[in-house]
């Protein structure tokens, strides 16, 4: 049975999936050129050859490692690597076995639910996951029977980029500023609404904590995120990359997938997510060694064989991202030798990180014209500017836009030190100052 399965990976044919209520992601909706992909080089003889080499190493490798366990741990952790000799070659095309195992114990201990490695795919940051999904979503079409696509505003740019390339219409949905940029159940129909004759709506992203607006969403909110999916049938893309940056002393943060499964009943077991974690970010910024993950929740196995599919055509992501993942997945244990090393220095990271969070929140709203929500989480804080009259009307001579004079919204990251930070904001403030004495 296990071989039969593996044989169909490769595949073009799809069995038909029938629920009834939320209409589940199928191979009859899923982009067809992704479902008309081949890719004979990495097809169903080396996947069978993965899995033959998965169920020998279950009695090869624990004889073998015996010898090292007496290693201090951080040795320890790169002689496994070593040893199982991932590094320098192609690994599988969802990422390393191990690694991706790593994962799985680290969101069963974030979320305290089960979960299963072969849900779980590695790829070069969080980006390249996002658009792995986004490009299966699509449906390969044009005008109305374009994929749409629900994207926060203010977002990352990294989704408009995608939407336009894939072809999709982005589904433009505004977080409330006056509410500490919470998103809004209402806005959410409102936007569904205005785009009835312009596109298929497909998906709903969802940014926590949030990029470029700093903001933390509160479980009640995911809820209601999760019910109006639910409710139309759309795909949730939860962007988490933030998850170890949360400020907020009330509150911690919840996952899309542990507050999907307290929801309970059917949306549980049939609302389809997707969730994205990286290394460059938290406290690890590894940002230039290209490392995430995707996790994947109730999605039929027949979708997931055709998105490995087209993984595959890729080959891999990066090793050396893929083990600086792991590192970030698991990281020192308490009985370990460097543990308390590793935890003085996270605690450190996020401790400069909080208190930058608070100065710059502060400092910003010291200034004439700027009002900053609180970052509760991420890295950024994004302020509006009231603009003098004065320079509106100087713009609108220059037949310009006034952004290019001066932004409305601008992201500003709290990442230099807390030195710099002051400084930056002593420098903002002379700035800002000359600009009012010179348009009010």
């Amino acid at each position: 049975m296990c071989g039969f399965r593996l044989l169909k990976i490769m595949g073009s044919s799809c069995t038909n999936l029938t629920v009834r209520g939320y209409q589940k992601m199928s191979c009859d909706t899923i982009n067809p050129h992704v479902v008309k992909l081949q890719y004979a080089v990495r097809g169903p003889i080396v996947l069978r050859a993965l899995e033959l080499e998965r169920e020998i190493s279950q009695h090869q490798y624990p004889s073998k490692l015996t010898n090292i366990f007496k290693l201090e741990d951080v040795s320890l952790h790169a002689r496994m690597f070593l040893l199982l000799k991932i590094h320098g070659v192609y690994s599988q095309s969802t990422g390393v076995e191990v690694v991706r195992e790593d994962v799985a114990q680290y969101i069963e201990q974030r979320d305290q639910l089960s979960a299963n490695p072969q849900n779980i795919f590695l790829s070069n940051g969080a980006s390249e996951a996002v658009k792995s999904i986004l490009q299966l979503i699509s449906t390969g079409e044009d005008g109305s029977k374009r994929s749409g696509i629900m994207v926060p505003i203010p977002q990352y740019p990294l989704y408009s980029a995608t939407n336009a390339e894939y072809n999709a219409y982005q589904i433009d949905y505004y977080l409330d500023e006056s509410n500490g940029w919470d998103l809004s159940i209402e806005q959410l129909e409102e936007a569904l609404k205005k785009c009835n004759d312009k596109c298929i709506p497909r998906a709903l992203v969802v940014i926590n904590p949030g990029n470029p607006t700093g903001q933390l969403l509160s479980k009640d909110t995911i809820t209601n995120v999760l019910n109006f999916a639910y409710k139309h049938n759309l795909v949730v893309l939860a962007d988490e990359v933030y998850q170890h940056n949360i400020y907020s002393p009330d509150t911690g943060f919840i996952s899309f997938k542990r507050a999907l499964y307290d929801i309970g009943g059917r949306i549980s077991n049939e609302l389809q997510l997707a969730s994205f974690m990286s290394c460059s970010k938290g406290y690890m910024g590894e940002c230039g060694l290209r490392g995430g993950y995707c996790e994947l929740v109730n999605f039929p196995e027949d979708v997931q064989q055709q998105l490995y599919k087209s993984l595959s055509a890729r080959l891999c992501s990066s090793l050396l991202g893929q083990l600086t993942m792991d590192v970030v997945v698991n990281p020192p244990k308490p009985h370990e030798p460097s543990y308390n090393s590793f935890m003085k220095e996270k605690s450190s990271v996020l401790e400069e990180l909080k208190q930058k969070a608070e100065l710059t929140t502060k400092s910003l709203n010291s200034l004439q014209g700027f009002s900053c929500n609180p970052i509760t989480g991420a890295m950024y804080a994004f302020p509006r500017i009231d603009l003098p009259k004065k320079a509106i009307e100087i713009a609108k001579v220059m037949i310009t836009i006034v952004e290019i004079l001066f932004v409305l919204f601008y992201r500003i990251t709290i990442l230099p030190s807390i030195e710099e930070m002051k400084l930056v904001m002593d420098y903002l403030k002379e700035f800002h100052t000359s600009f009012l004495t010179k348009y009010s």
